[in-house]
């Protein structure tokens, strides 16, 4: 009887001489190795390697540069000053010599009032001025005699700086009868009429004092630091003027209500054509300050939660720098707080701490997968 050996049972046999073959040469294979010198390390050997190498992280130098900015002020036009003129005694109004629109140099006759008795009144002073006046010289050559006491003398001196007192009052209740500008400007309204009856204090006419006109706005407590008198502006008015002019007060206060101070531009009007009361906007340049240019990711936060960015000193250690944001640009943003020139870690800035040496590769280097 003939037995058939399946072919399963052939190949067991086989595989079982092999190892058996193997087994008596006496090599041993780990796994994970190679006998080549060139081959790949083991898994285990690999990751001690890598632990040992610094972190490479993608840096780029940035150098500081002069960035010169201007500080936007809202506000609108307002008169030098703007000054109503009163009576300063009362009476009728018998002639005004002035319409609105007109300007007027300081001391020209605005409003002139009736007179009255006033004139009647300035002589009848100085005719009792005069007779006081010949008392007190006839009691002076009779002292010189010894034929009139001290105390007489004394008395018609008195008597004479009384009437001269009165002259001069009388005089000034004429004088302001005529009512004169205390200022050069342009005449607005309110003004009186002829005939009106004026009391003391009522407006004759209001003076508009356009040159030079201010620009009055409000300036945040933020950049209220940025501003010093004597700074120019370039001022735009909604009207389509545009002119220049300079800082001439800055108030020292705030406003309660909105915590801005009060800034006032002084602008030249000698033609008078800037009105008051005009939208404005003013242009303030600021001098320039060292600043550097970078993007926002480069940005990151420090474990206390500050906005910087984290560099690599000469030594290759990481260093963290925080920044103040000054403004935004087509470019990216600029920043001041940083050394005038830094190398600033431009990828990798958040897998790495302060004081860990690192691998600086630059900019770029990276993706090409090659080192600076």
């Amino acid at each position: 009887m003939r037995f058939r050996i399946r072919g399963s049972i052939a190949a067991a046999v086989v595989i079982t001489a092999a190892i058996a073959g193997w087994m008596s040469t006496g090599d041993v294979v780990i796994g994970g190795q190679a006998d080549s010198p060139n081959a790949v390390p083991p898994p285990a050997e690999r990751t001690a390697e890598g632990d040992a190498a610094p972190f490479r992280v993608e840096v780029t130098t940035i150098q500081a540069e002069d960035r010169r900015t201007t500080l936007q002020m809202r506000g609108r036009t307002e008169a030098d000053a703007t000054v109503p003129v009163r009576a300063e005694t009362r009476g009728r109004v018998a002639e005004r010599r002035i319409s609105a629109g007109d300007e007027v140099a300081e001391g020209d006759v605005l409003c002139q009032l009736d007179k009255g008795v006033r004139e009647a009144q300035l002589l009848r002073a100085k005719a009792e001025a005069a007779k006081a006046e010949l008392d007190y010289d006839a009691a002076s050559k009779l002292r010189e005699r010894q034929f009139e006491s001290d105390t007489r003398v004394a008395a018609t001196k008195a008597a004479l700086d009384a009437a001269r007192a009165t002259v001069a009052e009388a005089q000034l209740e004429l004088d302001r009868t005529t009512i004169k500008a205390p200022v050069a400007g342009t005449v607005e309204q309110p003004m009186t009429e002829t005939g009106e009856m004026l009391s003391i204090g009522d407006v004759c006419a209001t003076l508009v004092d356009t040159d030079p006109m201010k620009i009055t706005g409000q300036i945040s407590e933020r950049d209220i630091g940025k501003l010093k008198s004597g700074m120019e502006a370039d001022v735009s008015l909604v009207t389509g003027e545009t002119v220049t002019g300079k800082i001439s007060f800055i108030s020292k206060t705030a406003d309660p209500a909105t915590r801005t101070f009060t800034v006032e531009i002084e602008v030249p009007n000698p033609d008078g054509e800037l009105r008051d009361g005009v939208t404005a906007l003013a242009t303030i340049p600021l001098p320039p300050v060292r600043a550097h240019r970078l993007s926002p990711g480069i940005l990151t936060l420090s474990d206390a939660g500050d906005v910087g960015v984290r560099a690599v000193t000469s030594d290759d250690k990481v260093v963290f720098h925080p920044v103040s944001i000054l403004g935004h640009g087509k470019d990216g943003i600029w920043v001041e707080g940083l050394p005038d020139a830094v190398t600033v870690i431009s990828v990798g800035q958040d897998y790495v701490v302060e004081g860990e040496t690192v691998e600086p590769v630059n900019s770029g280097a990276l993706a090409r997968g090659t080192r600076s």
